[in-house]
């Protein structure tokens, strides 16, 4: 309870007035509904003081309305329930996480580099055999006891690349008189030294005679021409 103490004059009916001004501001907000009007700080108490009943706290949402709790494990409906993970894993933020593939399954290989075969050259195609080709010397000579006959002896040579089989030579046979007059030219044919294989060389070897009444006493012959034929 306040004492009142009066003053007169302006300065005192002031000092009332003032005084009258802060009882009427401390009783509207210090009326504690008891009758008394706190005047001062509030002591403190030696206990602070404990709510009494059942207090369920509730959490707020971002746009301050309170939801109803819920139990561990259960979502509240219209809520998708986040996915569990397995403890000592974690997944990035951002990243969704995909099933690990199974055990033993097939890998992914490597591309090998498969090494480029080495280029082959195409067997070589011999070329087809040339023909034979058959040359000869100058007949070789060689007088015989009778003076219608003589040796004859040829040089062969076959420069090509097939052998010769077969064919004949003939050799032109000259009768000469005693004053080395040329009366008659006498031919004979004879077989060649087959087979004359290519690129080699065979002598052939011949008697050549001809009729001996054409050959008188102190004439002879001399064989000088020579044509051959071969296969």
């Amino acid at each position: 309870m306040l004492r009142s103490t009066w003053t007169t004059g302006r300065r005192g009916a002031l000092l009332g007035a003032s005084a009258a001004v802060v009882c009427a501001t401390l009783t509207a907000c210090g009326n504690t509904g008891d009758g008394y009007v706190a005047v001062g700080p509030p002591r403190p108490s030696g206990t602070a003081a404990r709510p009494t009943g059942s207090v369920t706290l509730v959490p707020l949402d971002g746009d301050g309305t309170p939801k109803s709790p819920t139990a561990s494990g259960t979502s509240s409906p219209g809520t998708t329930p986040a996915p569990t993970s397995t403890p000592g894993t974690s997944s990035p933020p951002g990243s969704s996480s995909l099933p690990a593939a199974k055990s033993g399954g097939s890998k992914a290989s490597s591309p090998r580099s498969t090494p480029t075969p080495a280029p082959t050259t195409a067997p070589r195609t011999p070329a087809p055999p040339t023909p034979a080709a058959l040359t000869w010397a100058t007949p070789t000579r060689k007088a015989t006891d009778k003076r219608w006959c003589e040796d004859v002896t040829l040089a062969f040579h076959n420069s090509g690349g097939t052998a010769v089989r077969s064919g004949t030579v003939t050799l032109g046979t000259h009768i000469i008189g005693s004053l080395g007059i040329d009366w008659a030219t006498i031919r004979t044919t004879e077989q060649l030294p087959t087979p004359i294989t290519a690129n080699t060389r065979r002598n052939g070897t011949w008697t050549v005679c001809v009729d001996a009444w054409r050959v008188p006493l102190g004439m002879h012959i001399e064989t000088r021409d020579v044509s051959v034929t071969w296969q």
